[in-house]
This record gives structure tokens, C-alpha cells and sequence, in this order.
């Protein structure tokens, strides 16, 4: 959420807006635009004026984020976007004291993301959406059990989290996309017992070294590691029968590959930040019959080069999550 920052004022899929509003900022969206955001609390005016305009755009998200100057204290000005589908507030580390005005979104609505906070602030207004399909935290764990309610989700973000078990996510028989990020949640026991997952991301989860469970996620199509430096083998992948795609990046404990080998529907492969392999690491990878695209980073041209004469594929597209929960 947060990282979308970094792409600037201009980026297509954004749209920044500010008091006082402009006929500019309320321009028709591009049909790629996900998110209209701010980043200091408008006029009660503005905050009208902005609720009819973006509810042309049901599928888009508000985004309030920064609050640099500090206006942006609570939620409540929700109360002029009583329809709003997705909303999101995060980078507001310093300023954001309650979230009690969710409350004023409708209890259908089905995207909801709340960053870390200086307070800690109780998740127990989140327990009224009973339509909620995705869900992104970071950092907040007051009350964290209540997403166990949570039942028609399909994807998770937990970041800068730790649990002590994925016990809490049991409940979530719709699950498709789990996403653990930062924090220390090493034991990943339950993996297998939660919902259908589709898509699993595991990025700089702080003292993870047992990716066993993973073997058993039968329904499993993508997977993405990254930084996770107490990892250093791959479990067996034979089971997962639908699994398409893996993505490793910065897995510097990793160094035998032929784990891959045992996927029977791989067609994608990413080995990227990994100037610790050898062209010979990836070269295993073409015994893999079902294999059609490769991305390979390993921190030279020269390695990287030698890897794709051992493997010759293409690079190839369409590397996003799979459609059924991305929930854009």
C-alpha cells in the first residue's frame, strides 16, 4: 500500500486530490485508476464535493495517508462516503488516534486497509463487515482475534504482525491469498487448514526456516519468498498439482533448486537478487519438462546470461497474483 508513493503524483493507477479541490483533480479517472488518495484532512465541503464525484467509481479505493501536518487525527470523516466500497488509511503512524469512524461504512463494504500507528488502536470496529473480501494490517494486533469473524475474506495482508500461530485465520473457510510480511510468525503449522489458498507471499518474515507446511497447499498456484535468510531449502512440491508459478528473490540461504523440479505444473520461475547462485543452480531447472518462462537475476550479466543458455526461456508476462484474488 504504502510503497505506491514512491510512483509519483502523476502515476496512472493514483489520483491525488487536496483542499481545496480543483476541476483538474476531478477530472474523469483513467480506466486504470485503483486509488484516489490524500494526505491532509480536507474542508467538510471538499469531503462532499469529493464523496459524490468518486461514487461514479464504485470499484475504486480512498486512500488517506501521511497527515504531515497532523489533521488527519481519526476516521470520522467517513460520514460523508456512507457508500464507499474500499477504503484504506496507512503512513499515519503519528497522527491517527481512532478508527472508529469506520463505522461509518456501509457493512458491505469489501476492502478495508489500516497501516501501523503510534497507538496501538482495538480492530473490534472491523467485526461489523460481513461482506469484507480483502483486509490489509500493519502493525495493528489490539483485538487482532476479531478478524477470526471475519468470514467472507479472500485475502490477507498481515504486516509488521506476529502471531503466534496462524490459529486466528482458521476460521476463514474463503481465504484464497495470504500475505505475511515483516514480523516474526514462524510457525506455520496451520497453513494447510486455512481456507483454499490460491496465492501465498512470505516476505523478510523474521526467523522462519520451515516452509514444510507449504507442501501441503493442494490448491496452491502461486508462490513468492523473499528475504527470508533462515530459510535454506525448498520442501518437497509434488503435491501441489496446480502450482504455476514461484517467485524467489533475495533467498540468500537457498542453493539447490531442484526442490522445482518436483512441481508437476510449473510454468514460471523468477530467481532474482541471488548473486549467490551459480548459472549451474538454475541450469538444474531444465529438467523441468512443463517449464516456459524464467527470470533470473543473478548480479551479473554474465551469470544471468550463462543461467538462460542452460534454460533457454522467455521471460514471458503475466507474473500478477491470479485474478480470483487480487481483488482490485
Amino acid at each position: 500500500m504504502a510503497e505506491t508513493l514512491a510512483l509519483g503524483r502523476d502515476y496512472p493507477l493514483i489520483r491525488d486530490v487536496e483542499s481545496p479541490l480543483t476541476g483538474d483533480m476531478l477530472r474523469p479517472l483513467d480506466p486504470r485508476c485503483r486509488v484516489v488518495q490524500f494526505r491532509r484532512a480536507l474542508t467538510e465541503t471538499d469531503y462532499r464535493v469529493l464523496a459524490e464525484w468518486i461514487a461514479q467509481y464504485p470499484s475504486v479505493s480512498l486512500r488517506a495517508y501521511s497527515s504531515s501536518d497532523g489533521s488527519i487525527r481519526d476516521l470520522d470523516f467517513l460520514r460523508f462516503f456512507p457508500n464507499l466500497d474500499k477504503f484504506s488509511a496507512d503512513a499515519l503512524y503519528h497522527s491517527l488516534e481512532s478508527i472508529e469512524g469506520l463505522g461509518y461504512l456501509p457493512s458491505s463494504a469489501t476492502m478495508i486497509g489500516l497501516g501501523q500507528t503510534k497507538k496501538k488502536l482495538s480492530l473490534k470496529p472491523l467485526g461489523r463487515f460481513t461482506s469484507l473480501q480483502r483486509l490489509y494490517l500493519e502493525g495493528q494486533t489490539k483485538d487482532i482475534d476479531t478478524i477470526s469473524g471475519l468470514r467472507t475474506l479472500r485475502s490477507i495482508t498481515l504486516r509488521s504482525i506476529t502471531l503466534p500461530d496462524l490459529s486466528i485465520l482458521q476460521p476463514l473457510a474463503q481465504l484464497r491469498a495470504l500475505d505475511l510480511k515483516l514480523g516474526g510468525t514462524r510457525d506455520l503449522a496451520l497453513l494447510p487448514t486455512i481456507g483454499r489458498l490460491d496465492y501465498l507471499e512470505l516476505w523478510m518474515v523474521r526467523g522462519l526456516s520451515d516452509l514444510s507446511p507449504v507442501a501441503e497447499l493442494k490448491h496452491l498456484r502461486y508462490l513468492f519468498l523473499q528475504s527470508l535468510k533462515q530459510v535454506t531449502q525448498l520442501p518437497d512440491l509434488t503435491r501441489l498439482s496446480k502450482l504455476e508459478t514461484v517467485w524467489l528473490e533475495t533467498m540468500k540461504g537457498l542453493t539447490d533448486l531442484s526442490p522445482l523440479l518436483t512441481a508437476p505444473s510449473l510454468r514460471r520461475v523468477a530467481v532474482f537478487d541471488m548473486a549467490h547462485l551459480q548459472p549451474e543452480d538454475v541450469g538444474v531447472l531444465a529438467g523441468h519438462r512443463r517449464l516456459e518462462q524464467l527470470r533470473v537475476g543473478l548480479g551479473s550479466n554474465r551469470k544471468n546470461d550463462a543461467a538462460r543458455k542452460l534454460v533457454p526461456l522467455p521471460a514471458g508476462e503475466g507474473w500478477e497474483k491470479p485474478e480470483s484474488v487480487r481483488g482490485d
